[in-house]
């Protein structure tokens, strides 16, 4: 898939609710490079998002800014994109 295509995948309707599945971010494996996963969180309106680490759960990780206030962004390889208040 080009970068092109993923990113009209991720502006699709289909993905406008933004919300993630219950118990996500989940462990797997996960093949969504890190620009992949940084497009993803974007989509779901997390902006200013750092360079992310994969960790050994295969969870992208790193941190963004939504609705204003810092936060703790993770990207499991089902696509969900999880925040949460970032750690002083």
């Amino acid at each position: 898939m080009s970068k092109e295509e993923y990113a009209a995948l991720c502006g699709a309707t289909a993905w406008a609710e933004n919300t993630p599945e219950k118990g996500a971010p989940f462990e797997g494996a996960n093949s969504f490079t890190e620009e992949q996963a940084i497009d993803r969180a974007v989509a779901w309106n997390v902006t200013e998002v750092s360079a992310l680490t994969k960790d050994d759960q295969g969870i992208w990780r790193g941190t963004g800014m939504a609705n204003g206030a810092a936060v703790s962004v993770a990207v499991d390889y089902k696509g969900n994109v999880v925040t949460s208040a970032a750690k002083p």
